[in-house]
């Protein structure tokens, strides 16, 4: 268990506002900073050349692959290294095999992260996507659907899906881990998912252009990498012979960058070192005493589930107005305007005095 000062400490940003938009950027932590100027200035003095730092910067991308797994409760061999949730979904709906008039049902309140790769499934492929209600997608599975592609945390409102009864149609899933990663307690090894697609830039407190692919070993060989470089290949004296990766870092996208590396890795230690049950218990209890106490104050909050986020309708009915009111009392959220709602992103970092500071101002 961490001690809530102790941890708060390490992200600076907390000693200036109320920081509750981790949904979209989580807040940097020092040892980031730290480690981000440190290979900055090594790299500075000695260049970036020769077999030593070629292998320093595979080997940062090993640890940050079996970091992400650690987090996911799955192995090394399962994850590939993105730059985003986005890269994760494009990599599985351009990789897998469709044929006109295939099926891929997805939800209401799905990101453009998602919905664009969808889109050019569509356009390109005569991919027939059908939408059903977030709260309903097992059900309106059909024999036609040959892919399920939604969120496992809403990012409109923090409903969680059933993920069990999405795994017992038996359709191959493809989870939108965006508001999922480190926000919730995460164990694919029992979860049942074919494919995890999360970012690292929000609740990890990774750098933007960070986020790792899960893909079930068994799920593997059915996605062709739609891009192929330097890290998709085995054997690369005979490139163009050359067969895949046999694990999932025949995925990765581009070559890995130690400064992405090196940034990710500390924040993870941070979290790590706090405790991700302390996390994750912590920040959804918060998150659910601000979500009842917004419904005391008669606010209409968006439904949910046991997550990090909390959306509502301001009173005043302007979105975009109310995100500048409560960023100029030092509370900073965001808003959803196609859904006219308000969101707060709950963190292990976040005080209860920010809670009540966003409740009285909200209300």
């Amino acid at each position: 268990m961490s001690s809530l000062e102790a941890f708060r400490e390490q992200f600076p940003v907390l000693a200036n506002v109320g920081y509750l938009n981790a949904g979209t950027e989580g807040p940097i932590p020092s040892a980031a900073v730290d480690a981000v100027r440190a290979r900055v200035q090594t790299d500075a003095a000695r260049g970036r050349i020769g077999k030593a730092y070629f292998e320093l910067v595979l080997g940062l991308a090993e640890e940050l692959r079996a970091g992400y797994a650690a987090v996911l409760g799955a192995t090394p061999e399962e994850v590939a290294l993105t730059g985003s949730t986005t890269d994760g979904c494009n990599i599985v709906l351009g990789g897998l095999t469709f044929a006109p008039g295939d099926e891929v049902l997805t939800s209401d309140q799905e990101h453009p992260g998602l919905l664009a790769p969808l889109r050019r499934l569509a356009l390109r492929e005569g991919v027939k996507v059908r939408t059903a209600p977030f709260a309903a997608l097992a059900e309106a599975v059909t024999e036609q659907t040959k892919l399920i592609a939604c969120s496992h945390v809403s990012w409109v409102g923090g409903e969680v899906v059933d993920v069990g009864a999405l795994v017992a149609t038996e359709v191959p899933v493809l989870l939108d881990a965006a508001q999922g990663i480190g926000a919730v307690p995460v164990d694919l090894a029992t979860l049942g998912v074919d494919y995890y697609a999360a970012s690292g830039q929000k609740w990890l407190c990774g750098p933007e252009g960070s986020g790792c692919l899960y893909v079930r070993a068994e799920m593997r060989d059915a996605i062709e990498p739609p891009w192929q470089g330097y890290s998709t290949i085995e054997d690369h004296d005979d490139i163009l012979h050359s067969p895949l990766k046999v694990g999932a870092g025949r995925l990765d996208v581009g070559f890995p960058s130690a400064l992405r590396s090196s940034w990710a890795l500390a924040s993870l230690k941070v979290l790590e070192d706090a405790g991700w049950e302390w996390i994750h218990n912590r920040s959804a209890d918060l998150a659910q005493s601000l979500a009842t106490s917004l419904s005391e104050h008669g606010l209409t909050v968006a439904p949910r589930g046991r997550s990090t986020l909390v959306s509502w309708t301001p009173t005043s009915g302007d979105v975009e107005a109310e995100v500048v009111r409560l960023s100029q009392a030092g509370l900073l959220v965001r808003s959803i305007p196609s859904h006219g709602l308000i969101r707060a992103s709950i963190g292990g970092w976040t005080s209860q005095g920010e809670v009540e500071r966003l409740i009285a101002a909200a209300a």
